[in-house]
């Protein structure tokens, strides 16, 4: 089997498999193969060896999606889980701002309409005003001020991250830190 001589930490997270017939079907059928495996192993390591790859196996058969970053969560991605959803926040926002625009220009159709009524959703606006146009352009330039807030918190953790990381370097490795300023190319969360 291929996980075997993997490690515990590098292997794929197996997700949760909903409870159905055909789910049964599949582990029922797997379970007089894993027998023989069972009875040839010598160890609690290779048992769970065993266990592990019979599970990826039916997780394959069901076409879930396995996560090919192992077990690692918190420190694989140097990027905070807060940036990626304002980063998310930015790009439904941008998504909107461009509908809107598309609407204000004539395009009638009927999911730029259907966008359109729910960016209004809760508000007392219906599409039918006199002054829709100015309500358009009242939540274009709305969205693109917040649009500018979040990428100014991201900028100013950023410059802030920059800062200590050549803090932290000028107090260790002065040598280094003087090298990274000249080269712009090098960045220091890299270091």
């Amino acid at each position: 089997m291929e996980t075997r001589s993997t490690p515990l930490e590098n292997r794929p997270r197996l997700p949760r498999i909903a409870l159905s017939k055909r789910n049964r079907a599949v582990v029922r059928a797997l379970n007089p193969m894993l027998v023989t495996y069972l009875e040839a192993s010598r160890d609690l390591c290779e048992t769970e060896s065993i266990f592990f790859g019979a599970a990826l196996a039916v997780c394959r058969i069901m076409g879930a999606k396995l996560s090919t970053a192992g077990r690692t969560t918190g420190q694989s991605s140097a990027v905070p889980a807060w940036r990626t959803r304002i980063e998310e926040r930015i790009a439904k926002a941008r998504a909107l701002i461009g509908r809107l625009i598309c609407f204000r220009s004539g395009n009638t159709r009927p999911r730029i309409v259907r966008t359109v009524r729910m960016a209004f959703a809760g508000t007392n606006v219906s599409l039918s005003q006199p002054d829709i146009m100015q309500k358009l352009t009242e939540r274009i330039d709305d969205l693109k001020q917040r649009i500018a807030a979040w990428g100014k918190r991201i900028w100013r953790y950023t410059e802030r991250s920059t800062r200590f990381n050549q803090n932290r370097l000028f107090q260790s490795d002065q040598k280094r830190l003087y090298k990274s300023l000249e080269l712009p190319d090098l960045q220091l969360n890299d270091l």
